[in-house]
């Protein structure tokens, strides 16, 4: 698979230490992957230097966290508004791309298109008050790093859903629609609202963090100049190695539509490793989240975890103990042969290889029936769950986040690839070796 580089293990590297620092370059929300990299540096005594997006007031005017909202953050924290995206910046005419979507009508979405210039217009403005808050929020951070520090950045910035109702349906009939119900994910995305989609999730996902580097370049060097180093993570999804069969296949949730702004931040990434600086994104296993709440069925892929601790422990006590504490949540007739063998058809079916196992086409578009056996296989695997509440996708998914910040941390002092992706295979090994 071209540019594919796999993390095998766990480096032994101490580049970030006591007294470096961990700078996260967007908001941290609970329980999402940067989680686990937050909770590595401060095992290594790394000061961890947060950020914000900032609030939006009821007229949409953008502000920074009041007093009683900077009271709830952990300290030291920037109080200056990163928000990325123009999905509220009025273009010439005085309208936000979410004004004119106001207009548009669910039953005539397919017609709508956006004025011409309008967009760019929009995105331009956005694009500018992002920088000029960067350049603020860097004229303070600077005050904040110790001399002498190493610097780790965190990109943590995703996402670009317009802020608007009319997209909520159409994204859920894509996601989520079998029957009636579905849509075609391609349709979506090559409408007039698809046009603001792929613009929107470009520029929060992908050009931001070409911009974090970009604009810390004098910063980076001045530090480098001290003897310290400086590298740059971001988060990525690419698609994921599951045990199938016994054997670790890539495959990847379809229809997964920021994909394209995954493969975006990826570019970004290899341009400037290539320029000299130490950078990379990481490609990690599909989990619960907050934010991955929406893709249903995006969490099947995290259940073959457990054929991958019992091969990698071989058999041994740890293994034992983390499949055991998952196959007690289910159903008493479950076993780890009866929901693997069922993981495994639904793997290999020819729909889903078709669909979900094409690195050289992702990301793919959903089909209906695609999409509808995803739907029917994470419904099934809910339903084998005693208390559907107490899910062990959320346990596997703790393993997740934990394994990925020790990986992180440990590749990105010296980064074997601009792109590389964090498996099943290695993330088991650090639990149960």
């Amino acid at each position: 698979m071209q540019g594919y580089h796999a993390i095998r293990s766990l480096k032994a590297d101490t580049t970030f230490k006591k007294g470096d620092v961990l700078v996260l370059f967007g908001e941290l929300f609970s329980r999402g992957y940067a989680t686990g990299l937050v909770e590595e540096a401060e095992r290594r005594g790394m000061k961890v230097i947060r950020a914000t997006v900032g609030r939006r007031d009821k007229d949409n005017q953008l502000r920074a966290l009041n007093a009683e909202e900077l009271a709830q953050q952990p300290q030291p924290i920037i109080n200056i508004p990163l928000e990325a995206g123009f999905d509220l910046e009025p273009d010439s005419n005085g309208k936000s791309p979410v004004d004119y979507m106001k207009e548009a009508k669910l039953a005539d979405w397919e017609s709508f298109h956006f004025p011409p210039n309008s967009l760019k217009e929009s995105r331009d403005k956005g694009r500018a008050r992002f920088l000029k808050n960067v350049r603020a929020y860097l004229t303070e951070l600077e005050k904040l790093i110790p001399a002498g520090s190493n610097v780790l950045f965190a990109h943590l910035m995703a996402g670009g859903i317009p802020r608007t109702k009319i997209i909520m349906p159409l994204m859920n009939w894509a996601l989520r629609g079998t029957g009636d119900k579905y849509l075609s994910s391609e349709k979506l995305w090559d409408s007039g609202l698809g046009e603001f989609c792929k613009m929107s999730f470009s520029e929060v996902t992908a050009d931001t963090y070409s911009q974090l580097i970009d604009e810390t370049t004098a910063l980076r060097e001045r530090l480098q100049k001290n003897g310290s180093k400086v590298a740059y993570t971001a988060y990525g999804y690419h698609g994921t190695e599951i045990l199938i069969r016994d054997q670790y296949q890539w495959q990847s949730y379809t229809p997964y539509i920021q994909g394209f702004a995954k493969k975006r931040l990826e570019e970004h990434s290899r341009k400037h490793f290539a320029a000299g600086v130490s950078c990379a994104v990481y490609n990690c296993p599909e989990i619960l989240t907050n934010s991955s709440a929406v893709f249903n069925g995006v969490e099947v892929s995290l259940y073959p975890m457990l054929g991958a601790l019992a091969k990698e422990g071989n058999g041994n006590e740890k293994s034992k103990a983390y499949i055991e504490s998952c196959l007690t949540l289910l159903k008493s007739d479950t076993t780890l042969k009866s929901l693997t063998d069922y993981l495994n058809d639904y793997m290999t079916a020819p729909v889903i290889k078709e669909n979900c196992h094409q690195f050289e086409k992702w990301p793919q578009h959903n089909s209906r029936e695609q999409l509808e056996r995803m739907l029917e296989t994470s419904a099934h695997l809910h339903e084998l769950h005693k208390d559907p509440k107490t899910v062990m996708t959320a346990v596997l998914s703790e393993l997740v986040l934990e394994a990925c910040g020790r990986i992180m941390i440990a590749d990105a002092g010296t980064p074997e690839a601009p792109v590389s992706w964090i498996n099943h295979d290695v993330i088991s090994k650090i639990h149960v070796t």
